[in-house]
């Protein structure tokens, strides 16, 4: 069945939550493991969507907790953009438009089958807070509706000790852009 994960997949996941959140502490200062484990329990489905996140090589970790929603945020926290992630255009809009040498999906589509969420500028700029990430890569990330309309996409990078915020027509792609995901538990 779709979106379901075993108990045996549970656990190894949560196994490898858990070493990762215990390694990167300065990552989420303040959170106790043991309230995100019972969350992620409760959770089945949102489990699926960070083994998933896992499975395309973009190790998922909690940066931040939601006082107001009660809800822990991850963040794929792999150096540079997922490898399984990459090569995508933006949208589905961008992926159809696209008469020859089509990707083999678009970022937004292949996160909403994830079940998670691009990251947004603000997030993205959050991220780069807690270390330096994409350094090499760059990484689509949620467009304005005002840009998407004309054509248009952002993505952003590291470079030179700072978030740069681009453009690019929705409908390129490029072996080292992929995107990174956001997920609420």
């Amino acid at each position: 069945m779709k979106n379901k994960i075993s108990q045996e997949e549970q656990e190894q996941l949560i196994s490898i939550l858990k070493v990762r959140f215990e390694k990167n502490l300065s990552r989420h200062t303040d959170i106790d493991w043991t309230k995100v484990e019972a969350k992620l329990i409760a959770n089945p489905e949102k489990l699926w969507s960070l083994l998933q996140m896992e499975k395309t090589e973009g190790e998922p970790d909690v940066v931040a907790y939601d006082k107001n929603t009660d809800e822990y945020i991850f963040f794929d926290c792999v150096a540079e953009s997922p490898k399984a992630r990459r090569s995508l255009c933006y949208d589905r809009k961008a992926l159809d438009s696209r008469k020859e040498h089509k990707p083999k999906n678009s970022a937004v589509d292949m996160a909403a089958e994830m079940g998670i969420e691009l990251l947004a500028e603000e997030q993205y700029r959050q991220l780069q807070e807690l270390g330096n990430f994409d350094t090499k890569t760059s990484s689509w990330i949620s467009t304005p509706e005002d840009v998407r309309k004309l054509g248009g996409a952002v993505f952003c990078d590291f470079r030179y000790g700072r978030v740069f915020l681009y453009h690019n027509g929705a409908e390129s792609y490029y072996a080292a852009r992929g995107f990174r995901g956001c997920l609420k538990i």
